[in-house]
Parts: structure tokens; sequence; C-alpha cells
């Protein structure tokens, strides 16, 4: 992190909104680990490697609830607010807490895709990023080509505010990403 903020304590109720819930990652999520890891842009933008085995998916699952106690954020499972089931993940990264800033980011696996899922999660992680007192802005980093990305983030709130051109590298190449952001309100 860019200061001495500490990451806030995991939420006592678990942030929610629409049909999903986000919640601590359990064993039984590899299931979902694995059909992510069909998905071949998943596998090329984390840690989540392709077609992932039953060993690797529950080593993912691990690394996703050991990102808060190694103080980087939260990664939450998006599970399905009725069943419990898990769909999907999305974090909320703190390295630049101390300068009021998140990077957030969300994947859900393509049999529970187009129904609203990724949006309800961001407005769920949203949500609970305004109890933490420190953050004011929240980005969103999306390939132009995504236009289902740029569709959850709009129909989430997010703004776009521009191109960040050769922004990043994924699977070896450098990309342009879409900036989109949140802004905690502040009154008049």
């Amino acid at each position: 992190m860019s200061s001495n903020v500490e990451v806030p304590l995991w939420p006592a109720a678990a942030p929610s909104h629409g049909a999903v819930v986000l919640r601590r990652f359990e064993d039984t999520d590899a299931a979902a680990a694995m059909e992510l890891s069909t998905d071949p842009y998943v596998p090329a933008v984390g840690t989540l490697p392709a077609h992932a085995t039953l060993e690797q998916a529950l080593a993912w699952v691990e690394r996703q609830r050991q990102h808060h106690v190694r103080g980087t954020g939260f990664a939450f499972a998006i599970a399905d607010a009725e069943t419990g089931r898990c769909l999907g993940q999305t974090g909320l990264w703190l390295r630049e807490l101390g300068a009021g800033r998140a990077h957030a980011g969300y994947g859900v696996s393509p049999a529970d895709r187009g129904r609203g899922a990724a949006a309800d999660a961001l407005l769920a992680l949203r949500g609970f990023a305004w109890t933490i007192p420190e953050l004011h802005r929240i980005e969103l980093y999306i390939e132009p080509w995504n236009s289902a990305s740029v569709r959850t983030a709009e129909n989430s709130g997010f703004v776009r505010e521009g191109l960040l051109r050769s922004h990043q590298e994924i699977a070896g190449v450098r990309r342009d990403m879409l900036l989109y952001v949140a802004v905690r309100e502040t009154g008049p």
C-alpha cells in the first residue's frame, strides 16, 4: 500500500445486492473456479490456470482467501443469494488506499453470465467500499473490445473517464484499457 493505512476488517455482514451475496471463498467453490477457468480470458488476466484441475482450483480458492490476510484487499465469492452457489469472483484491491483509491475486478462463470450477476456484485462491492472511510475512488480497467464488461460497469454506476494507451500487459501483449470510475458522493 502507498501509506500506513491498514486494510479494514472483513465485513461483519456479507455485502449483497439484487440476486447476489459477496462472501468468503469456501473449498466447495473450486467447482465454479474450474468452470471460470474454461474462459480463455480469465487465465490471461489472473492466477487461475486455463482448464484448472481440482487441485489447481483449490489452490486458487486459497489464494483468494489470502488476499485479506496479506493486506492486499478483499476477494469475495459472488454467490447466488438463494442457493449460496458460487457464480464467480469480485475483488477490491487496496494497494492505493492511502491515496484514497482502490481497484476493482470481477469475473462470472460462463454459464452464469447474462443475468446481471456481475452488475449486482459490483453494486454490492461498491456499497461495501463506501464503508471504508479512507476510500474515495474505485477504478475499473476494461479492454475496449469487452462490451459486456463495459455494460456491467455502466449498469453499476461507473463512469468512463478515458482510454489508457498501452496501460498493461496481458498475455505478453501491451493493451489499451478503458478507465471506469465510481467516486464517493461528497455532499454540496
